[in-house]
């Protein structure tokens, strides 16, 4: 069977690529966020794309060219922004909602996307992001030192990932930790303003790639993901993946969840006591919970029977 992948999010696409069955032949169309990439160039692309059944990750304008170009059938795959955010948007909101009503199948990356989807169909399926344990995987804690090395490895995004709530919670431990973090993200300087206002001294560390930034989480003691959401993203996956405890805010309102060990992390005071009680044990029941539902293996798996379900 011949698949046309169009976008990617997060490297889940990817991924999926890698691990699917031999029987599935993959074209993936990628793009850029510059202008001209992501309207005419990938519209050319998916107009000129030949397959058996069409992948196309975001809601978005992608998608939309495919249902529009008569391309069947599609399987339109939600990352989060695109139903948070884009589906309130007055211009792409039009565009999502379509997206929603006309693919033959809807997946979501995350469990609060379901109810957000569900408002428009019935059939919406949860499907974990899968993790690739060949790249990421653990190796042992550094040998103890005097201060705990934390690493801010989310985006800086106040508003979408916390970031402020995290400098903030560590300005309280900074006689404790040892603090790096990414240089990425829309409120990058107003973080490294926070940060100078409360004495938290940022070791900045440069961005670099999806294999690369492995190495930060194995340099460090704990990670610190994103405290926005509610829900586990790439960036708490695959820093657990490579045997660093992580504290992210996981929300307990979704069932999809209730194994996960540490829930309900939002405020300042209760990331700074999580940094303070971190430990092996917490690392070894986020470990068990990744490895059990997140597996690159065993997703692939399930999107492999979802394929075969659509195309039959």
């Amino acid at each position: 069977m011949k698949i046309v992948m169009v976008n990617d999010c997060a490297f889940v696409g990817e991924t999926l690529i890698k691990y699917l069955p031999e029987d599935f032949k993959v074209l993936h169309l990628k793009r850029s966020r510059r202008f001209f990439d992501k309207t005419f160039r990938i519209a050319w692309k998916i107009l000129r794309s030949k397959g058996d059944l069409y992948h196309v990750h975001y809601l978005l304008q992608d998608c939309y060219l495919a249902l529009k170009f008569g391309k069947k059938p599609i399987i339109g795959h939600a990352h989060g922004t695109d139903l948070r955010c884009s589906l309130r948007h007055e211009f792409w909101g039009r565009i999502v909602r379509y997206n929603l009503k006309y693919c033959e199948k809807i997946l979501v990356s995350t469990p609060d996307l379901l109810d957000i989807a569900g408002e428009y169909r019935e059939d919406v399926r949860y499907i974990p992001n899968p993790v690739d344990m060949n790249i990421f995987y653990p190796k042992p804690l550094r040998s103890s030192e005097e201060k705990l090395k934390v690493l801010v490895a989310a985006r800086c995004d106040w508003k979408v990932k916390g970031t402020d709530k995290v400098v903030r919670a560590l300005s309280q431990l900074q006689s404790e930790v040892e603090t790096y973090i990414i240089c990425y993200g829309k409120d990058f300087a107003k973080t490294l303003s926070l940060a100078r206002k409360l004495g938290l001294k940022l070791n900045v560390l440069p961005k670099v790639s999806h294999e690369e930034v492995r190495n930060y989480y194995w340099n460090s003691d704990v990670v610190i993901a994103s405290i926005g959401a509610g829900v586990l993203g790439m960036v708490a996956l695959e820093a657990i993946a490579c045997g660093r405890p992580v504290i992210t805010y996981v929300s307990s309102q979704y069932p999809e969840y209730k194994d996960f060990p540490l829930k309900d992390v939002n405020t300042k005071e209760e990331i700074a006591e999580a940094i303070d009680n971190v430990n092996t044990k917490l690392w070894q029941k986020e470990f068990a919970y990744m490895e059990k539902n997140h597996r690159a293996e065993e997703v692939a798996k399930r999107i492999s029977h979802i394929y075969n379900d659509i195309a039959s």
